[in-house]
């Protein structure tokens, strides 16, 4: 099909030619570095698994066109379904080939705040977190008043913004006013995979470098703020973020504590399969079964004891490189978290489908048993995101305005204002990080005293 080079009658042709099934076509649009980390079969399991959510396609809106860094045309195009509705957003070079392509929450939602989070009692701060051509934007959300504030930095799972924004919902951004409210300083970021779209398909690409270097930055930016405890900087995860909060502490000896919430401890491959399989339950039909089919056939390829590191990102799940699920294999983070020397909260949705409380959050209960400083706790009526609800979890309900559970809220604030460090001979190392964290802070202040300025703003 011919779409021309205008970049906004592309996108809509794109988007046509996907709702239609008629995924070779876009494929044979996509420009090389594209095609290196998604192909067809990704896009028809992502396009099916969100039309499953939001129901047959209604309408097409008008695209949307920006302009985008190295000469790319950014299009959004809103796709309105019966039960929802999404944005696609594509970048588009002056061939009419795409650079970018991916299925977003639909355009022009509000998110409006918690009944928890009371704004007047904290304020926020634009940063930068870490530095070089990897740098990603973020906020800190800090209490007033005299402090010092335990902090805590939150970890998203996938490429997501810092507020994990989700349909018209914003459940980081709930966490951080409603934390900040009760006396928790936030720190919260901008994945590197959101704004670098193409760092998560470069060779040699893997969980380390999705979450370690920035979520470093991050603990150590928040250390150095006025009127936050340096000693009390903690970590906190969803999801997949959950998951590897045990190894970013690990890395980084100054973070005080671990916060997981729905951490996956199965193999991401047989956790996407189990999904697919209750996303084709739900929607029952020839699409479904398809995707389950097609998730199935990638979680055995990147599970085959031969895969190695040179195989396409495209033929692999979500178009990651081999060397992401390579490196996933060699980590545990149940036994990563047992190895720390700092205390653990872990908190479950009962009615969660993607984590769920039989299939991962025995495996938290089971390898932290021998530890007194660790909590877990299940919030019964919650789903992945820690809304609350009745009956089966679905897709759908991601795209109704909700906010994350006040008990949860509670459940982190109390948890991290009581937690102090908890005896262990791993300390030692921890007290060496932390009094570099001290030299580091008096020299900041030191430097902005001679030069007369404000410290710590």
């Amino acid at each position: 099909m011919k779409t021309g080079t205008d970049p906004a009658a592309v996108a809509t042709a794109v988007v046509g030619m996907t709702a239609a099934g008629r995924y070779a076509e876009v494929e044979a649009l996509f420009a090389p570095r594209l095609r290196a980390a998604a192909s067809a079969e990704t896009l028809r399991v992502g396009w099916e698994t969100e039309i499953a959510k939001i129901g047959a396609v209604r309408a097409v809106g008008a695209p949307v066109s920006e302009p985008a860094k190295a000469g790319l045309v950014r299009v959004r195009v809103p796709v309105t379904g019966a039960h929802g509705g999404l944005t696609v957003v594509m970048s588009v070079d002056d061939a009419g080939l795409l650079h970018g392509l991916r299925l977003a929450p639909p355009s022009g939602t509000t998110w409006e705040p918690p009944a928890y989070a009371e704004p007047d009692r904290f304020t926020e701060h634009e940063v930068t977190v870490g530095t070089g051509p990897l740098a990603v934007p973020g906020t800190i959300t800090r209490p007033r008043g005299r402090g010092p504030w335990p902090g805590l930095v939150l970890l998203t799972s996938g490429p997501a913004d810092r507020d994990l924004t989700t349909g018209p919902n914003k459940p980081f951004k709930d966490l951080a006013w409603g934390l900040a409210s009760r006396g928790v300083a936030v720190a919260r970021f901008d994945k590197v995979t959101h704004v670098h779209p193409e760092a998560g398909s470069a060779a040699g690409f893997t969980m380390v470098e999705e979450y370690v270097p920035h979520a470093v930055a991050a603990v150590r930016l928040l250390q150095r703020r006025r009127k936050v405890d340096p000693a009390r900087v903690f970590v906190l995860g969803l999801s997949g973020g959950g998951k590897a909060a045990p190894r970013v502490a690990a890395a980084e000896p100054s973070v005080a504590g671990v916060v997981s919430l729905a951490g996956d401890t199965l193999p991401l491959s047989r956790a996407a399969v189990r999904v697919a399989r209750y996303l084709a339950e739900l929607n029952p039909g020839p699409a479904t079964t398809a995707a389950v089919e097609a998730v199935a056939r990638q979680a055995a390829l990147v599970e085959d004891p031969g895969l190695s590191p040179a195989a396409p990102a495209a033929d692999l799940l979500f178009g990651w490189p081999a060397s992401y699920w390579l490196d996933l294999r060699g980590y545990d983070p149940v036994a990563t978290a047992a190895g720390l020397a700092k205390p653990i909260l872990v908190l479950q949705g009962g009615r969660d489908y993607q984590v769920t409380v039989t299939g991962d959050l025995a495996r938290w209960q089971e390898g932290l048993a021998h530890r007194p400083d660790v909590t877990i706790r299940v919030h019964d009526a919650d789903d992945h995101l820690f809304f609350r609800g009745e009956g089966p979890s679905t897709p759908a309900a991601y795209e109704t305005p909700q906010h994350v559970d006040p008990a949860v809220v509670a459940d982190i604030a109390d948890w991290v204002r009581r937690t102090e460090r908890a005896p262990h001979p791993g300390n030692d190392r921890r007290d060496a990080a932390l009094l570099n964290v001290f030299t580091n802070r008096a020299t900041v202040l030191l430097e902005h005293v001679q030069n007369e300025e404000e410290p710590w703003t």
